[in-house]
């Protein structure tokens, strides 16, 4: 079996669309054939292309965008719908990740993935929405299974484990196993580091940008 984890983030490295692949890549056992594509622009390459051609799965990971996929990789999705890389008996399984700490507010981009899969004639096996995806970088990387990532995994582990039975899943969603309220500190501890780092002032965060002279 040959499966194709793609990175949908716009950024190249340290995504967190990167850390929950890696995190699934180690469910998968060593006879399944793993290979990487990385869609971080608006086009996908020729050699990109040959990469997803003969796999039997594909599994997205991208950040949540405004309730929706990033238009950088809907162009690719529009990109993969009109090319010569089909097969019906393909599977589909997306990973959305948020800054929400909720998981539940990936569902509606990972609705659209499925939909494009089905329109597209592929078939849909399933995903995760991740909540908490803005600390995954920042999160130690302990024993799979335990510390704040422990829900993650466990879910990760029965994607991986209904990809290889060719199962397909209802989408599940998960958050990190964090409490809301220090994760929400550490989120606006961020966001202030940030402001400083790019010369603004904290109070600046604040701003209606509609009405700001």
């Amino acid at each position: 079996m040959t499966v194709v984890l793609i990175n949908g983030s716009p950024k190249i490295n340290n995504s967190a669309s990167g850390i929950l692949l890696e995190d699934l890549r180690k469910f998968f056992p060593k006879e399944v054939q793993i290979t990487e594509a990385g869609m971080h622009k608006e086009c996908i390459s020729e050699e990109g292309l040959r990469k997803l051609e003969h796999a039997d799965a594909w599994v997205f990971a991208f950040p949540l965008y405004v309730d929706g996929i990033p238009a950088h990789l809907l162009s690719c999705l529009v990109q993969l719908e009109k090319s010569h890389v089909k097969d019906r008996k393909r599977c589909i399984s997306g990973i959305v990740n948020c800054g929400f700490y909720e998981g539940i507010q990936a569902e509606t981009g990972l609705s659209i993935l499925e939909n494009w899969s089905i329109k597209a004639g592929y078939i849909w096996g399933g995903g995760i929405g991740v909540g908490g995806g803005g600390g995954l970088a920042m999160m130690p990387s302990p024993k799979s299974g335990k510390g704040p990532k422990a829900p993650i995994d466990k879910e990760l582990k029965v994607l991986a484990g209904n990809i290889m039975e060719g199962k397909a899943q209802r989408n599940r969603y998960v958050s990190v196993a964090f409490p809301w309220v220090l994760y929400k500190m550490a989120a606006q501890a961020g966001w202030r580091q940030m402001i400083r780092a790019n010369g603004g002032k904290i109070r600046d965060l604040g701003r209606n940008v509609l009405t700001a002279g």
